[in-house]
Order: structure tokens, then C-alpha cells, then sequence
């Protein structure tokens, strides 16, 4: 997975469709339901920190961890701006390590796909584990393999905002189950001048069966996969699933 350099600086303005504070709730209600309400919530590869900021507003102490110094830099700001405290540290999935134990841990926005080995995931889900105390709970999203052959595939995507202009470019290998994706961000700097700069990572699908073994492995019991933002199962176009799992 790529640091996400460049590609910070823009990444709230290039995923404003996304409605954090109605994914925010339906994780929290997720939550609810099986017995968590408040205590320490962990926010995995939490990026600008948007859904940190929200689960706090919803009376959990967050903890948000990325990997990129660029993008904690950015959530730092905005939950300043926000006016919630919240903890970031700057760690690899694969090597959590945290000062305590978790009551619950998010993990969102297709963040689990950027680990392309399966040994990755493993070690992830490993230190979640670790860290999560006994009868807690992780609620994570995934890209489907569905969405990679289908939806992501070899298309172009190009996203024109207001002085920022993006191409979007997939290279599929459906071998490996994974997707190059090439960022070409023009950012205007002066009234019709703009300068490029380039993002580059991969994401890689797996089956649910192959998360749930994981998942197991690491002690974790899955509750249940939903389709996206609903409580119902995924069908067989889901672009992206929920995955709920107790820790044993």
C-alpha cells in the first residue's frame, strides 16, 4: 500500500460522497445491538480521521491509527476544527500496538483490501485480537471480489472538482485477485495553470470465507456479513460487505 502522499491533501475533497455521519450510526447501532455502548473504540487505517470524529461524537474514547503521517496530520486538524479529542498514532495494521485494551475496533472504507497478502491480513486481524478484550467487538468493510471484476475491472474513473481534477486508472490481475490503481491528481494553482502529482496502491478481494477462516484463526467468532449500510445478507452484486465479529 502506497503512503497516500500526495493524495491526502485531497482525499476528503475526492470522497465527499461519503456520508460519514449516517456510516458513523450504523456502525454505532451494529454496536449497540450486540452489547457495546461507549468504552474505547479503535478507528483502523482511519485516514483524516472523518469517521474518528464521529464515533467520538457519539460518546466513544477513539483511538485512530494510519500509516500515513500525511493523513494523521490532516485528521489531527480536523478533529481540532471538530472540537473532539481523540488519540492518533501513527502504525501499520500489521503492527498495532496500543498502550491498553479496546472495548471495539472499526476498520472502514475498504481499508482491509489494501493488504494484498493473505499473511497481511492474518497479522492484522492477529493484533486486533491482541488488543481487543474478551466479549469485544470489530466491525469492518471490504471491496468484493465482485466489485474488483465488474465494477473496478480496467475502467477509468475521472472525478472533476472544484480546482481539482483526477484520473482514476485500473490495472486488474485476476490471478492474484487484485487491482493497480494509478491516481493523476491536477491540482489548479493559479486560474488555469494546474500541477500533476501521482498516487499509486493495490487492493486485493477476498472471499468471505477466507476472512471468516482468518478471522477465526485470530479468536475472533463472526456474528454476520451483511450487504453495505443494511442488516441484510450480501447478495451476489454486493460491491462491498460488513463483517461483524466477537472476540472469544
Amino acid at each position: 500500500m502506497g503512503g497516500y502522499g500526495s493524495f491526502s491533501d485531497f482525499y476528503d475533497i475526492l470522497t465527499e460522497n461519503v456520508n460519514y455521519p449516517q456510516r458513523a450510526q450504523y456502525i454505532a447501532d451494529l454496536l449497540t445491538a450486540n452489547g457495546i455502548e461507549g468504552g474505547i473504540l479503535l478507528d483502523l487505517a482511519c485516514g483524516t480521521g472523518k469517521l474518528s470524529i464521529e464515533m467520538a461524537k457519539r460518546g466513544f474514547e477513539v483511538i485512530g491509527v494510519d500509516a500515513s503521517g500525511d493523513m494523521l496530520s490532516i485528521a489531527m486538524n480536523n478533529a481540532y476544527e471538530s472540537g473532539v479529542n481523540i488519540l492518533f498514532l501513527c502504525q501499520t495494521m500489521q503492527e498495532l500496538d496500543l498502550y491498553g485494551t479496546i472495548n471495539a475496533c472499526v476498520c472502514t472504507l475498504d481499508s482491509i483490501n489494501h493488504l494484498n497478502d493473505k499473511e497481511d491480513v492474518q497479522a492484522a486481524f492477529d493484533k486486533v485480537s491482541l488488543f481487543t478484550e474478551p466479549g469485544g467487538v470489530f466491525v469492518f468493510d471490504v471491496n468484493t471480489p465482485f466489485k474488483h471484476r465488474e465494477i473496478l475491472a480496467d475502467n477509468t474513473f475521472v472525478y472533476d472538482m472544484d480546482g481539482v481534477y483526477c484520473v482514476w486508472q485500473n490495472t486488474p490481475d485476476e490471478d492474484t485477485d487484485t487491482v493497480q490503481i494509478d491516481l493523476d491528481i491536477f491540482e489548479e494553482v493559479e486560474d488555469g495553470i494546474y500541477e500533476r502529482m501521482q498516487e499509486s496502491f493495490c487492493e486485493r478481494a477476498y472471499e468471505i470465507n477466507e476472512l471468516e477462516a482468518m478471522l477465526q484463526k485470530a479468536g475472533f467468532e463472526v456474528i454476520n456479513v451483511y450487504d453495505e449500510l443494511t442488516v441484510q445478507p450480501p447478495k451476489a452484486d454486493s460491491q462491498r460487505v460488513f463483517i461483524l465479529a466477537r472476540k472469544k
